[in-house]
């Protein structure tokens, strides 16, 4: 199992996937917290956690969705290549 976790560099996928992640969500959250494109239209409210809250966890799960994509998909384009290699 090892080696094909090394083979795949799935290590290295999920690294570059929480970078991006990361970087991705806190641009949003900027965006939106800071009210960097103006102000949003519409009065909703957030009762619980307010708005900053409440767009800390969305930048969370867009975190983590994010990762999640971007780390499968270095892996499957790693599999590819490590396909390709073996059969020449």
């Amino acid at each position: 199992m090892a080696g094909l976790l090394d083979t795949l560099s799935v290590k290295r996928n999920v690294l570059v996937g929480v970078a991006v992640g990361v970087a991705l969500a806190a641009i949003v959250y900027l965006v939106r917290a800071l009210e960097l494109l103006g102000p949003v239209g519409g009065t909703r409210t957030y009762p619980v956690l307010g708005a900053d809250g409440f767009f800390l966890l969305l930048a969370v799960v867009l975190a983590s969705a994010t990762t999640l994509l971007v780390a499968s998909v270095l892996t499957v384009v790693s599999a590819v290549r490590a396909v390709r290699a073996s059969t020449e």
